[in-house]
């Protein structure tokens, strides 16, 4: 179960299961530090964190969500998503309601600076496609075994 074909083989006495390049855990984790890092100056043209851009990914997609449906998208903690919120609304992005009949409801809603970049992330998805080395359909195979994969480990929880 090598990562690669050049990978060292395990020393004497111990097992190859247990060396780091043959861990799908490691190869996930290191391919997701790579990925930031390739957003990490697209992001920087439109201010955000990648964490935020996340965020508005959801938003763009449907406006007015509740925090909880956010993190459910997203797979956070709600609470964890507070300081990030509180970033995007003082940058102007968006902007929080509290519900009318539960004021323990908070929805947010794009502000027009929030829905004018849109605009200009639409460039990032064709950036990540050219620094990727792959064609359309290669990425859209790995994306869904990668969601296969996510919800076995799901559902084994």
């Amino acid at each position: 179960m090598n990562a690669d074909d050049n990978s060292p083989s395990a020393p004497t006495g111990q097992c190859a299961d247990l060396l780091l390049q043959n861990q799908l855990c490691y190869s996930l984790y290191s391919t997701s530090l790579m990925m930031t890092k390739v957003y990490k100056p697209l992001l920087l043209d439109l201010n955000l964190t990648y964490p935020q851009y996340l965020t508005m990914l959801v938003l763009w997609e449907t406006d007015g969500l509740t925090v909880s449906d956010i993190s459910a998208r997203m797979l956070t903690d709600p609470g964890s998503m507070t300081p990030l919120l509180k970033r995007l609304e003082a940058e102007g992005l968006i902007h929080r309601t509290r519900g009318k009949e539960d004021e323990r409801v908070v929805r947010l809603y794009l502000s027009e600076q929030g829905k004018a970049l849109y605009d200009r992330a639409k460039r990032i998805p064709a950036c990540v496609l050219a620094a990727s080395g792959l064609n359309q359909e290669q990425l859209r195979d790995m994306q869904k075994s990668l969601l296969k994969l996510r919800a076995q480990l799901h559902d084994g929880l």
